[in-house]
């Protein structure tokens, strides 16, 4: 295992890779709409360009974390950065509505990032620290989800286009970072020479027919399938329910933000070598779900920030500590395929779990799913449940 100092790069690279990443994106998120309107007026038309990206993500995301455990992390995350890059200045100069789609795909097939980034964590991290390192990636997430829409909404005032561009120059600083910062992680004797198959979904069956895998990723699925609905969702419900404005949304998302970033790049970290994975796990998910039927049953607008608070306690909680549990059962030559593996099952979270909330919304009424997420937290939890209470001991700090 690399030593401290490779440690300290490694971990300081994800984090900002993973942040400039998510600025990236949430550079796109308040000028989306207004460029696709230049070809079509439909909302449709916006959810299937994030539905291109997930589903592309989804095929490409075991090829690129299995390709990781083969040649090393370092030449993957370099092409995921630069072909995210592409994507971004191809979606800024597209000039119909088909262009976009390719770049969304482009932007999706290399966005294999975070799965060979959480890989190249587990590389330099013991097996009892991976949970908080993970936590990294959701404090960078946080971070970029807060400052990404604010700078697109500054950029977009120069024109339409600045955000797209702007999101593809910040990827390119992050690759000429990378290109000198980024130690590799993977030494050649620990690399898997028959890793890398084109057929997407047969490393996703491989690890559902391994029983140690199959209950985390259902669980994990569970879980940010519901969140997923929230996502997509959340702007629809308070607009129906509190009459919302755009600017009342943005508010509520950088709270979220704000918590997820302070939760799992600070207390998280504090609190699993205190009482241990297993029992955060579990308060994860009473928080999850207890945020979500607050919501569901909210018809005071302030109740809206304690009830996305509690989820975005409990996302920091369940997140962070199950993927380490996936991580910890996969062989070192294996992290790569396991934690892409991971990510293209969550990737689906991102076409399906938009599309149940909105059926819900649509057929239930505005709180439908908000209590039907949190139906799928409590199978989630069930399904996972025999693992958490194998690891509920405390770990010594």
């Amino acid at each position: 295992m690399p030593g401290a100092p490779d440690q300290r790069r490694t971990l300081t690279f994800v984090f900002l890779t993973v942040f400039l990443d998510l600025l990236g994106a949430g550079i796109l998120i308040p000028i989306l709409p207004y460029l696709v309107r230049q070809f079509r007026t439909d909302a449709f038309t916006v959810g299937m360009l994030s539905v291109s990206f997930s589903l592309a993500q989804f095929a490409a995301a075991p090829l690129l974390g299995a390709l990781s455990d083969r040649i090393g992390r370092r030449p993957v995350l370099l092409f995921s950065i630069l072909g995210s890059a592409g994507g971004y200045f191809l979606f800024g100069w597209a000039g119909s509505l088909w262009v976009m789609y390719l770049a969304r795909i482009i932007d999706g097939i290399t966005g294999g990032n975070i799965s060979t980034a959480m890989a190249a964590i587990a590389d330099v991290s013991k097996p009892e620290d991976r949970a908080k390192n993970f936590g990294l990636i959701g404090m960078a997430f946080g971070f970029g989800f807060i400052i990404g829409p604010v700078l697109g909404g500054v950029l977009s005032k120069i024109s339409l286009q600045a955000p797209a561009y702007g999101a593809a120059v910040i990827a390119l600083i992050t690759a000429a970072f990378g290109f000198f910062a980024f130690p590799e992680t993977l030494p050649v004797e620990r690399r898997n020479p028959n890793s890398a198959d084109l057929n997407p979904l047969r490393p996703i069956a491989a690890a559902f027919a391994r029983p140690e895998m199959r209950t985390l990723l259902l669980a994990l699925f569970f879980l940010n399938f519901a969140f997923a609905g929230l996502q997509t969702n959340f702007s629809n419900f308070t607009m129906e329910r509190f009459q919302f404005t755009a600017d009342q949304n943005a508010w509520v998302f950088a709270f979220i933000g704000v918590m997820a970033a302070v939760m799992q790049g600070g207390v998280v970290r504090r609190l699993i070598p205190l009482f241990g994975e297993g029992k955060l796990a579990l308060w994860g998910f009473g928080l999850f779900a207890a945020g979500f039927l607050l919501l569901a049953a909210s018809w005071i607008p302030w109740w809206v920030y304690p009830a996305v608070g509690l989820i975005a306690i409990g996302s920091s909680f369940t997140n962070p500590t199950l993927n380490a549990m996936v991580s910890r059962r996969a062989g070192p030559s294996e992290q790569g395929s396991i934690l892409g593996t991971t990510q293209s099952v969550l990737s689906l979270t991102r076409v399906f779990g938009p599309l149940w909330a909105g059926m819900v919304f649509d057929h239930f009424g505005s709180g439908a799913p908000y209590w039907t997420g949190a139906a799928f937290i409590a199978l989630a939890l069930v399904l996972v449940l025999p693992e958490l209470r194998a690891a509920t001991e405390p770990r010594q700090a």
